[in-house]
């Protein structure tokens, strides 16, 4: 339980303020350029089962946004702030709990670590209660250092990272490591972050014909993602070590621990209603 470090009155008095609160939440896609994120990222069934947490299920809002582009570019974090911003005024939102998949949380951690950057990051920082992060790709990937390289990664990954982009550039592994330590806050060493940002962690990636639970999020997105898993640590969600989803802000849960199954979580599953995330997701709110 998030709450598990804080004093019980504290919990209470939380508990008081956000039940009295106009709750919203966000869905904050990973690289890609989306025009249809619903549909062709997160997938309705995932959204509309986790948005039943809310008294008011019409407050949400699928981010759709080129986050092909570095983190700070006005395309990517300034698109973010620009439709959080409209979110938040048009629905009245004072409680909003962000929801991020892989490069999103890298995206949205921008916003929390630069308030003076733009002048709508304070307000979302404001309203934000805290982020949940699905496998945020917080310290990079080894994989983005072989795309850059031009090496044969760059065919075989394509599909996974959409090439040579700016996005891909800047989740190289020593990139990530300089941003962490100059522009962003959260990991070791660094200034916390305003608002708590919590790490739900893929472990692990399984593909048995045999097995319906490899059919999850699409048995041919977890294959490539068990192929790709041969070049990183022994844990990780086959584009993510653990170690980089774990990188910033606090741990929530690594998937095992929490699954239907106790099933481990591909990078593609962590984003699609697979062994009762949607479920752990719908509860927190």
């Amino acid at each position: 339980m998030k709450f598990k470090n804080l004093g019980t009155s504290l919990f209470l008095l939380l508990t008081v303020c956000t039940a009295s609160a106009n709750t919203g939440v966000a869905f904050v896609h990973g690289t890609s350029k989306q025009t249809d994120a619903l549909n062709d990222y997160w997938k309705s069934e995932m959204v509309n089962s986790v948005r039943q947490g809310l008294s008011n299920q019409n407050n949400y809002i699928v981010i759709n946004c080129d986050f092909e582009q570095f983190m700070w570019d006005a395309r990517a974090a300034g698109c973010l702030a620009d439709q959080l911003t409209q979110f938040i005024n048009n629905k009245n939102i004072t409680d909003l709990v962000v929801i991020t998949h892989s490069n999103g949380a890298n995206v949205m951690r921008w916003i929390l670590s630069n308030p003076t950057w733009d002048s709508r990051y304070p307000d979302i920082i404001n309203k934000t209660r805290w982020v949940n992060a699905l496998a945020a790709s917080s310290k990079g990937t080894p994989l983005a250092n072989a795309v850059m390289q031009g090496t044969v990664f760059e065919a075989a990954l394509g599909w996974l990272l959409g090439y040579q982009n700016d996005a891909v550039r800047m989740q190289q592994t020593s990139w990530m490591a300089y941003y962490n330590s100059t522009w962003l806050l959260g990991t070791a060493g660094r200034p916390a972050l305003p608002k708590g940002f919590w790490n739900v962690v893929g472990t692990d990636v399984e593909t048995s014909i045999f097995d319906g639970d490899s059919y999850c999020g699409g048995y041919g997105l977890n294959l490539g993602l068990e192929i790709t898993q041969a070049w990183l640590d022994s844990c990780s969600d086959g584009f993510l070590d653990c170690s980089s989803q774990e990188g910033a802000g606090s741990l929530w849960f690594r998937d095992t621990s929490r699954t239907d199954g106790r099933e481990p979580l591909s990078h593609n599953q962590s984003r699609r209603r697979c062994f009762g995330l949607d479920v752990i997701l719908r509860n927190d709110l």
